[in-house]
């Protein structure tokens, strides 16, 4: 299977009414940072929060004539399954998604509400991917998440945007999980600017293409749960390996920390929302796993938004935390009215902010007229921490835990 450039303008003309030709980001904050221009290609803008629906609106529309008296089935985690919903529905197409039992309740739901019929089945993608295969045998289409040539193609008229907008690129840094988004790119980038450094991200947990590439073969890997769930592909497709050799310049990992940090940077700094995979590109950079050429210019591919809220909220406080943001510590106090207040009036002059409090009347080995006060504050980092602490124990504190959480 391969795929043209041609492929990829015929695809852009006929997604032309059907997608938003997402915007190029100029980032001031990045380009002093890592030392040359960054660019954001935001692509958590597009329709259902993510780029899948190019390929799957690409493929419905071209093969409109081809599709299954039943409609069309795909299996995925969430971004595929939002993407092939909504180009279903738009198209006037029955679509069947199977969801690996513990995709999240809001991708579930979403979904559905793109008009999809979600059905529950396995404990991992390949075994939802097995029961759609199975579920095509019924007069259903089968629409693979990343192997398939016009998939690949629609994905690749991101890269057309990007140059259209900035001619002079100069690299971009593609999240890269199953391989058919950086794919895609790679073949639209490098048609029209060959100089183009193409760098593929992946998470540590899942380096299906990095061992792939070590192994100069498609290798299968035993992967770990990642924050960027959208990329642990455990084996890059067979179309997308080709294409990836031959165009690809680089293929690097980043591990979960890094992911996190960059989420939060992203939503601290710029108010850009992403998912894990979506914020690859820029973990590499603050990772140092990638590095930027002095004057250069790179585009960053921020491919989704599609972050579960739960899980949002555990990264925003691990980075707080990682930074110095927040901290918990334990101040024995006198059990009599006003102790209280004469703390936190010491606290509030520090100017930390107080998010919880906890008291401890009854705790082991206190004794009776003490009180143990649980305070976790919000800070301005290391420096203020250890300013908080002083200011408690200069004022004849006894400060018995003192940690970050």
């Amino acid at each position: 299977m391969t795929v043209a450039f041609t492929d990829i303008e015929i695809a852009a003309d006929l997604l032309a009414p059907h997608i938003i030709p997402t915007p190029l980001v100029y980032s001031p904050l990045f380009s002093r940072r890592f030392g040359g221009d960054v660019y954001l290609k935001m692509e958590n803008l597009q329709k259902t929060g993510s780029f899948k629906i190019r390929g799957a609106a690409h493929k419905l529309l071209k093969r409109s004539g081809e599709i299954g008296p039943r409609g069309v089935v795909a299996a995925s985690a969430g971004n595929h399954a939002q993407g092939v919903a909504i180009a279903a529905r738009d198209a006037g197409i029955p679509a069947v998604i199977v969801m690996p039992e513990w995709a999240s309740i809001s991708k579930q739901e979403a979904t559905r509400g793109y008009g999809g019929q979600v059905i529950l089945h396995g404990q991992s993608v390949e075994e939802s991917l097995q029961k759609a295969l199975e579920l095509s045998e019924s007069g259903r289409t089968f629409i693979h998440p990343f192997d398939d040539p016009d998939i690949i193609a629609g994905q690749g008229t991101i890269g057309l945007e990007i140059l259209s907008e900035l001619p002079e690129t100069d690299a971009v840094i593609v999240p890269l999980g199953g391989g058919g988004l950086i794919s895609g790119i790679a073949t639209a980038v490098k048609s029209i600017r060959p100089a183009v450094n193409i760098i593929g991200v992946e998470p540590a947990f899942c380096p299906s293409a990095h061992a792939s590439r070590q192994e100069r073969k498609r290798v299968r890997v035993t992967a770990k749960t990642s924050i960027a769930d959208g990329i642990s592909v455990k084996q890059l497709g067979e179309a997308n390996f080709e294409i990836i050799e031959r165009l690809v310049d680089d293929i690097v990992l980043v591990d979960e920390e890094a992911i996190a940090s960059a989420i939060l940077t992203l939503l601290e700094s710029k108010k850009i929302l992403a998912e894990g995979a979506g914020a690859v590109p820029l973990a590499a950079l603050m990772s140092g796993a990638v590095g930027i050429t002095p004057g250069s210019r790179t585009v960053l591919v921020i491919s989704g938004g599609n972050v579960d809220s739960p899980l949002l909220g555990r990264i925003i406080t691990k980075g707080l935390v990682k930074n110095g943001r927040i901290m918990r510590v334990q101040v024995r106090i006198s059990d009599t009215p006003g102790s209280l207040a004469r703390v936190l009036s010491l606290i509030a002059e520090a100017r930390a902010n107080v998010l919880h409090i906890d008291h401890h009347r009854y705790a082991r080995n206190l004794p009776l007229y003490t009180t143990a006060v649980d305070l976790e504050l919000e800070t301005r980092g290391g420096p203020h921490i250890r300013e908080i602490k002083k200011t408690l124990s200069d004022a004849g504190y006894d400060i018995t835990i003192e940690c970050r959480i």
